[in-house]
């Protein structure tokens, strides 16, 4: 499904523009042999596809995962996940395709589990005996390349709506990096929290920072305490995270762009993370991602899960965010066309149907079987696929199409 956003954005940052045409979606429907059916959120991009099609597409997702991936779990037991992601490793995919596709069956499984059990997915994963808080303080998630004086009029708009966190990518230079986030400080003050997604430093070509840059960066930060700097350095490059952190006292975060479980596990082990950021769409589902968080506890790295997409993935971290041990934050990206929204997206609410308990900044997690919520399938013919990119990023030396 692909929900465009009419007319294109564009968004200048250091070096160039980004474009921001539609966002898509994957709506996943697992049916078990006694009619039972379980929902899930596919993660999957054209660049997490690149590897294993050509000319990637959601669409060659979908073919996927109703072909090989349907075959391949026919006739495996819902409730139990190891054997569905063995079947699915069977299948010799590409590590990051291979990690999407399991995340989707596991997640579609543990809403069709649940509903068959009558129990909520959090209490599948943790027992009826666990210590469970379905009351969930969010982080916004928002600004994407602005003026710094917009950053700090959304940021306290989004203050206003009651959340006590707020993450913007920056990227505009280093200079100006600097001056949003002073000015962000200024305007909110101290009691809201300030999460900066560097992603942007490393991949705009010839104008990326470097590394010296981006400790100078930090170093001049400090003064502003920031609650995290998020991937401020490439994903895959864990002896990065360990250099910088050698070099900042400021906590570090990643482990969005990691392509597996294991991955995350060794981000924690080798990239000195402060807060690690698993996905349910990306990381294996609940099983993958709940190994990772617990492998967070009891150590000085906090589980922050990611969620970047629709409310039913909103939905599906919050249940392993009040499973998790030790994990109680998550992100709420907000859409919209407002002063507080980081562009248009209304696929992300129709594509349920249960409206969901979120004041405040605070999520009380739906405690109805399985997930909790209904799927609006209307939205399948509302919202065809649009094929292509959903955003470009162009360089002076050209255009590239993202998938992230």
């Amino acid at each position: 499904m692909s929900s465009p956003i009419d007319p294109p954005q564009e968004r200048r940052f250091y070096g160039g523009v980004r474009r921001l045409l539609k966002r898509d979606a994957v709506l996943v429907r697992l049916e078990t042999a006694d009619g039972t059916v379980g929902f899930a959120p596919g993660g999957a991009s054209s660049s997490a596809m690149r590897e294993y099609f050509e000319g990637a597409s959601h669409g060659g997702f979908v073919d996927l995962l109703e072909s090989d991936v349907a075959d391949a779990v026919a006739g495996a037991d819902a409730d139990d996940p190891t054997e569905l992601a063995t079947r699915i490793r069977d299948l010799g995919l590409p590590r990051l395709l291979e990690s999407q596709a399991i995340s989707a069956v596991d997640v579609a499984a543990h809403d069709a589990w649940g509903k068959a059990a009558g129990t909520p997915a959090y209490e599948l994963l943790t027992g009826e005996t666990a210590d469970i808080s379905t009351s969930l303080p969010l982080y916004a998630s928002a600004g994407m390349y602005m003026e710094p004086e917009g950053y700090a009029e959304q940021a306290a708009a989004i203050r206003e709506r009651g959340f006590g966190g707020y993450k913007y990518r920056p990227g505009l230079g280093p200079d100006e990096d600097r001056r949003t986030l002073r000015l962000l400080r200024k305007r909110v003050g101290d009691e809201m929290d300030l999460m900066v997604d560097a992603h942007t430093w490393w991949k705009i070509g010839e104008c990326s920072y470097t590394f010296d840059e981006i400790v100078a960066l930090l170093d001049d930060f400090g003064e502003h305490d920031p609650y995290w700097i998020e991937e401020p350095v490439e994903p895959g490059d864990h002896g990065a995270y360990t250099r910088l952190a050698e070099r900042t006292d400021l906590p570090l975060a990643g482990g969005e762009s990691e392509e597996s479980s294991e991955g995350l596990i060794a981000l924690v082990e080798d990239g000195r993370v402060d807060f690690l950021q698993g996905d349910v769409r990306h990381h294996e589902g609940f099983t993958g991602t709940m190994r990772a968080a617990r492998h967070c506890a009891g150590r000085d790295v906090r589980f922050v899960p990611h969620n970047f997409g629709t409310n039913l993935g909103l939905v599906a971290n919050a249940h392993l965010t009040a499973a998790a041990p030790e994990t109680r934050l998550l992100e709420y990206p907000v859409f919209g066309d407002d002063v507080a929204g980081m562009y248009p997206f209304p696929l992300a609410e129709a594509i349920l149907d249960t409206d969901l308990d979120l004041e405040n900044g605070t999520l009380d997690v739906p405690e109805g079987p399985g997930l909790g919520v209904e799927v609006n399938l209307d939205v399948v013919e509302e919202y065809p696929e649009i094929e292509g990119p959903w955003t470009e990023f162009e360089y002076d030396e050209g255009v590239i199409s993202d998938g992230e």
